[in-house]
């Protein structure tokens, strides 16, 4: 298992970027597949986007062109560059990781961080 602590968070007009981190506890963060994840109030968890142990990524249509996903191996940290922000990004933000293989379905995640609030006004 892992250890994922999320920061970064807060509250930005719309318009406006953050930059999510997650840290990761181990020695092995280069194996995992790691994911970021957002849940709304009163809507399911989706994807925002993954990146694979040899760096390919994937995006959820709604952030594309607007979020990059990174990862340090050396510090082991993902990040969430997010610019442009809407409302409609409003939520909490989870990061995840996951063995082998993974992609922006929550079910190829094991373990998850607790979440950093993202507010959008």
């Amino acid at each position: 298992d892992v250890q994922l602590v999320e920061s970064g968070g807060g509250s930005v007009q719309a318009g406006g970027s953050l930059r999510l981190s997650c840290a990761a506890s181990g020695s092995t963060f280069s194996t995992y597949c790691m994911g970021w994840f957002r849940q709304a109030p009163g809507k399911e968890r989706e994807g925002v986007a993954r990146i694979s142990r040899v760096y390919t990524t994937d995006y959820a249509t709604s952030v594309k062109g607007r979020f990059t996903i990174s990862r340090d191996n050396a510090k082991n940290t993902m990040y969430l560059q997010m610019n442009n922000l809407n409302p409609e990004d409003t939520a909490m933000y989870y990061c995840a990781a996951g063995s082998g293989n993974c992609g922006l379905s929550d079910t190829w995640y094991n373990d998850w961080g607790q979440g950093t609030q993202v507010t959008v006004s």
